[in-house]
């Protein structure tokens, strides 16, 4: 049967594209985080020789990142990446998959990955500026203390020694890959099949912020959901958008490295980033975005 003519699972069976795709974000949470935990603290529990004392839980964690990056990496890899290619199928068949996941390489694909990359440096200013208006917005108590002791472990970890190749591997390539493939790769085109694709980019885009579970990050987490679909659309490829999400994490952890001072920077209200920086991000950013809409649109005509 040609891909024309196939009947998905999901319209055989009266699902909606959407539905599954909400459905499969939650479940595909949960079972990534609670492989990363398990896989983490038996790793934790293997270092100690067998022993585990629940009390030094806090500590144990804390002294051992690199192995929950490994618990964290394994969940990602098995179920926001694996996983989610086997249950795309629901929605296409296995021929139209890599299609249907953007798996394409174009003859314009390497100018665009160009392109992203200026994009994402382009943007860094703005995302700053997005971080000190989200500052602003409560967030309830326990979520920040959450968030806190989160980063201030992974503040710890790159301030100490660390190998840095490692790292980058865990918390840039590892997501760059299995994220976008969760997000711009299925969720986005699900929602697409539903929506149409503005809408597609916009709630992909929020879900991807809220998946963080960082709420006083929700808001540039969210706008660089929406640029990576946004990306993935208009370069009629995911492969950029790998691209842009693995320079923007490779990125915050060189800075976070060598440069802990200025990436640990506490943002408060009070602290707005200068505006001179600001609104040249915001035009160049713009300007990119506008070429990239710009260039698509002469192609689909």
């Amino acid at each position: 049967m040609s891909e024309e003519h196939y009947t998905s699972w999901a319209e055989r069976n009266g699902f909606a594209d959407w539905a599954l795709a909400i459905l499969w974000i939650i479940g595909a949470f949960v079972l990534f985080q609670v492989t990363a935990n398990v896989v983490g603290i038996l790793l934790i529990v293997w270092q100690q020789g067998g022993t585990f004392d629940p009390a030094q839980i806090e500590k144990l964690v804390t002294e051992n990142i690199d192995l929950l990056f490994i618990g964290n990496s394994t969940g990602q890899i098995l179920f926001l990446g694996l996983a989610t290619w086997f249950f795309a199928r629901l929605h296409v068949s296995s021929r139209g998959r890599p299609s249907f996941f953007r798996f394409n390489f174009n003859p314009d694909t390497p100018s665009k990955i160009v392109l992203t990359i200026a994009l994402i440096f382009a943007i860094q200013p703005f995302v700053w500026f997005l971080s000190w208006l989200n500052a602003m917005v409560p967030a309830p108590e326990f979520l920040s203390e959450m968030q806190n002791t989160q980063m201030q472990m992974i503040e710890d970890f790159l301030k100490g020694d660390h190998l840095v190749w490692l790292t980058l591997f865990h918390v840039a390539l590892v997501p760059a890959v299995c994220e976008e493939v969760l997000y711009r790769g299925y969720v986005m085109r699900a929602l697409e099949k539903s929506w149409g694709i503005w809408p597609a980019i916009i709630v992909s885009g929020i879900f991807f912020g809220m998946y963080h579970i960082q709420p006083t990050n929700l808001l540039p987490l969210a706008t660089l959901g929406m640029v990576f679909a946004f990306i993935t659309w208009t370069s009629r490829s995911i492969l950029p958008a790998m691209v842009a999400h693995l320079v923007n994490n490779g990125g915050s952890v060189l800075v976070g490295t060598y440069y802990p001072d200025s990436a640990f920077a506490e943002i408060t209200p009070e602290s707005m980033p200068p505006i001179e920086a600001v609104i040249p991000s915001l035009l160049i950013s713009g300007f990119i975005v506008y070429f990239m809409y710009n260039q698509y649109t002469k192609r689909a005509t």
